[in-house]
């Protein structure tokens, strides 16, 4: 990029960072603003928010321009200093029912981290991105749902208690709260700021004389009150989430999840349904949950996957650390310092960092030996946020790429055949859309079947019950790689089943996408065995009537035909599978359209012990599949079209090439 341009459009990013903010006056603060000039006022100029201007006083004021025509014209009466200062005071009242930040400045003193003493609430940049997504959902009348992935100390938690705080006490009565963080003592310093703000705020403003505190409700000790307003708030931790079980909160705010305990008895999900179970779908009703990151696969990084991608009711917010206003350093030679930007340091910029801000990224870098501790404490993005410090196997930068191509698929339900097994299980397969079914479509197999060799389904065995492992069956279409392009994964089925109809049920899948080879993971059928001891001999009674079973090369044979049907998985193959899977993402060398296939490349590691898996409480079932899947789609002959058939025009998209 030319020097120069960068140079302008880094001085434009350093106006819109340094722009005026005058919460008092509401200039520069959030939403649309009209002015309004009242000469006569503590504030002359304000800029205020364009809600209020349906107000009658708004209308009034704007109308005789100052307090004082206003008392005389429309009061009628004079304007003693006793009668302006009640028309002032009524102003404040209607203001901070619209204008969070003017309230905040005004009258919330929070401790100085710069320094001794306390100061005015005055919201740093990271805090009014997070409070514009919070004012959307309350000014359109919606539940206020967040999950907030925060990066370093920038006052995420601060403006969270004191947004729920300017609900009791401007807005609610009766509204209350619960604050639970993972350790009690975090759990009550965020109580304590609320605390700070009650021992300054104004009696006036609730209409009463006396001074505003917390009171101890009903002799409970984690649970306080506020008089004026009847709105209770209870503090919690996950490690003792029944403190706060049953409470009628309409309020939660949820601290540090990613740092909840997680154990057999007692999980995150379940200590969140139990402080959330009675929050109720309603208008100013707030849901927040709030961490800095603890690695991948935890339950709080699941939470901020599935907000991301549009399947939770919370919006995702994440302030980069470029966006934190101490993060920068002024420059002497401009041209001279973009000549010396490295191509991570281009990322940077392309991200938003301005120039100044990368310069104090570089020079801190100088206290890190590894890059990856750098952006693991000051990230970029949230994968950088989730940069994983164990043995993690997939890059998440290639499991991000990957997840770009995942959408919902177009189908859901599964196939049948005439029985549910045996000869006539192949007979007459046809699809049915169904609610809730376990086959996932997303592509329909060609229905002209002009080539041989097109589809591959691989299956990897699981559990019976609900709380094994899932039983697998994938089917990748391998059109475009005679075209020099990738394998994509079609279709999934995923769930419970005994093995031997998992194995008929994989075959007419297969047969389904035009008799497709039929790749079945061997390990758990060659050394489980059932009363009749059939089991092992399930994928030879599957060969009898599946023509296209994959048989992998004869060793140590069992079956006097000498076919080893299967494939086998061992320490040999599985680490052979890997580096290919790990090679597949380098290189873009499939398409992925399962949102969890991504996730369970997200929390696959390689453990202390050598061995390879899911993080402790998650699944690898999909993951192998897509490991065994895209080997033997690069391994196998290419598909062939038939004699005398003409090739179907598929339409080629970005993601194919």
């Amino acid at each position: 990029m030319e020097r120069k341009k960068v140079v302008k459009e880094n001085a434009e990013r350093l106006a819109k960072i340094n722009g005026e903010y005058q919460p008092h006056t509401g200039k520069g603060s959030y939403g649309e603003r009209r002015i309004i000039h009242l000469p006569d006022s503590p504030i002359p100029l304000q800029y205020i928010p364009i809600e209020m201007e349906q107000v009658e006083l708004v209308s009034l004021l704007r109308k005789f321009g100052s307090i004082d025509k206003f008392i005389k014209a429309h009061l009628k009466t004079k304007p003693t200093a006793q009668v302006v200062d009640e028309v002032w005071k009524h102003w404040i009242k209607l203001r901070i029912k619209y204008d969070f930040e003017f309230w905040a400045t005004m009258f919330v003193r929070i401790k100085n981290k710069m320094g001794d003493g306390d100061i005015p609430f005055k919201l740093n940049r990271p805090q009014r991105r997070l409070l514009s997504e919070m004012e959307k959902m309350r000014m359109e009348n919606k539940p206020i749902r967040i999950i907030l992935l925060k990066a370093r100390q920038w006052g995420g938690s601060t403006l969270v208690q004191i947004y729920m705080a300017w609900i009791q006490l401007v807005h609610r009565k009766n509204w209350n709260s619960v604050i639970c963080a993972h350790l009690k003592d975090s759990a009550l310093n965020i109580k304590g700021m609320y605390t700070k703000l009650l021992e300054s705020y104004p009696p006036w403003l609730l209409e009463i004389d006396e001074p505003i505190k917390f009171k101890p409700f009903e002799k409970m000790t984690n649970t306080s009150v506020i008089s004026a307003t009847k709105s209770k708030i209870t503090i919690g931790s996950a490690e003792s989430p029944e403190s706060v079980r049953g409470t009628d909160a309409v309020m939660a705010h949820l601290s540090e999840v990613a740092f909840w305990p997680s154990s057999p008895r007692k999980t995150p999900e379940s200590m969140i349904r139990s402080v959330c179970g009675s929050v109720a779908l309603l208008p100013l009703s707030v849901i927040v949950m709030e961490s800095t990151a603890n690695g991948t696969g935890n339950y709080f990084h699941k939470e901020c996957m599935r907000a991301k991608q549009g399947e939770s009711d919370k919006k995702f917010v994440f302030v980069p650390w470029y966006e934190i206003e101490i993060y920068s350093q002024p420059i002497n030679d401009y041209y001279g310092f973009i000549e010396s930007l490295s191509k991570y340091e281009w990322e940077l910029w392309n991200k938003g960092a301005t120039l100044e801000a990368i310069a104090w990224y570089r020079e801190k870098r100088k206290e890190y030996s590894e890059h990856a501790d750098m952006m693991a404490e000051y990230p970029s993005d949230e994968i950088e946020a989730f940069n994983y410090s164990g043995e993690k196997v997939f890059a998440h930068t290639a499991v991000e790429r990957l997840r770009k191509e995942c959408c919902n698929p177009k189908y859901t339900g599964d196939v049948y055949g005439k029985e549910e097994k045996g000869k006539e299980a192949l007979c007459d397969i046809k699809f049915a859309e169904e609610s809730g079914g376990k086959l996932n479509i997303w592509e329909l197999p060609d229905s002209e079947n002009n080539f041989s060799n097109r589809y591959i389904t691989v299956v990897d065995i699981g559990g019976r019950s609900d709380k094994a492992d899932y039983s697998v069956i994938a089917v990748f279409d391998r059109y475009w790689l005679m075209y020099g392009g990738v394998p994509e994964v079609v279709a999934q089925w995923r769930g419970h089943i005994d093995h031997d109809l998992l194995a008929w049920k994989a075959a007419q899948i297969a047969q389904y996408y035009n008799k497709a080879l039929l790749v079945i993971e061997s390990n758990t059928l060659e050394t489980e065995h059932s009363d009749d001891d059939s089991t092992e001999y399930i994928l030879e009674t599957i060969s009898r009537y599946y023509p296209n079973l994959y048989a992998r090369q004869p060793s140590n044979m069992i079956h006097s035909n000498g076919v080893r049907w299967g494939f086998h998985m061992n320490r040999a193959t599985k680490l052979m599978l890997i580096a290919h899977q790990v090679r597949m993402l380098r290189e873009n060398g499939y398409i992925e359209h399962d949102y969890d296939a991504c996730y369970e490349h997200d929390v696959f590691e390689r453990k202390p012990n050598g061995s390879y898996g899911a993080m402790e409480g998650h699944h690898d079932d999909i993951l192998i599949t897509r490991c065994i899947g895209t080997y033997i789609c690069y391994t196998e002959p290419l598909p062939l079209q038939k004699r005398n058939s003409v090739a179907t025009k598929i339409t080629i998209s970005e993601a194919t090439l």
